[in-house]
């Protein structure tokens, strides 16, 4: 099975830079989309998702965050949101459940800090809400995969600049701290078991200067598995083309032995 987490910056404007192409090449059995920004009634009149099944999960206000599920199968949609009282109905659109024949997807587009400090607030309390809902997957018998934007570069190997940006949003040392005790909850990293250790691949770059030209990037897309889902993994991988065509983001793929 073939399971793929992208990031689209705008599922529109994705559309338009060629998606179904890319969706079309990467051929995968399920596909989770992050920061989709669109309404349903937003999507382009006439234009269809290039699988059979979806699941569009919006933010209530237009044009912002929203992930949504594809599948060639069909699945069944298990929960909404993390409940959290910072956003109880998940009006942000940030995390969809669904169930695939056995296999969990939990499909999470963690907010991102920013320049105001009541966000970066909003961010850390958001996470460690993720943590404690998602502790009772990791001691299902059945594979869980825990995929998305997670807006934190893990380790310096998961960014072009560590000392230039450890200051930054995203490469703090306490959201790094947090995402070791996501990991030692009983999360694994396919994407990094898969490649093993040392720089990259990277999975975003900012538009300023020449860093996505120069693979200056940032790792913050995420296959993570339970127990059950990691021994699962046969191949990993970023797909950097994706990331400079159609959005910020690049696709990471990884093939599991279902």
């Amino acid at each position: 099975m073939r399971l793929v987490t992208w990031n689209l910056n705008g599922i529109r404007a994705a559309i338009r830079k060629g998606l179904d192409d890319f969706v079309e090449r990467i051929n995968p059995d399920i596909l989770l989309l992050q920061e989709t920004r669109a309404l349903p009634e937003q999507l382009p009149k006439g234009w269809e998702p290039g699988m059979a099944h979806t699941l569009l999960h919006p933010a209530e206000k237009k044009g912002y965050s929203g992930v949504a599920t594809w599948s060639k199968e069909s699945f069944t949609e298990m929960g909404r949101g993390i409940g959290t009282h910072l956003d109880p109905d998940d009006l942000e659109g940030r995390m969809l459940h669904t169930y695939h024949n056995g296999v969990h997807c939990l499909n999470c587009y963690l907010p991102s800090g920013s320049n105001k400090i009541e966000r970066q607030i909003w961010k850390e309390q958001w996470m460690e809400d993720l943590l404690e809902w998602a502790r009772p997957f990791t001691k299902l018998d059945e594979p869980v995969f825990l995929c998305g934007d997670l807006n934190i570069a893990h380790t310096e190997d998961d960014i072009w600049n560590p000392v230039g940006n450890k200051n930054m949003s995203g490469f703090l040392p306490h959201e790094r701290e947090w995402f070791d005790r996501l990991l030692e909850s009983g999360w694994s990293d396919l994407l990094r078991i898969g490649v093993g250790p040392g720089k990259g691949p990277y999975s975003w770059w900012s538009n300023r200067g020449q860093a996505r030209e120069k693979d200056r990037g940032w790792r913050i897309d995420y296959v993570l598995a339970n127990a059950a889902g990691a021994p699962l993994l046969q191949r990993a991988s970023v797909m950097r083309e994706g990331g400079l065509v159609v959005s910020d983001h690049a696709p990471v793929i990884v093939d599991l032995d279902i």
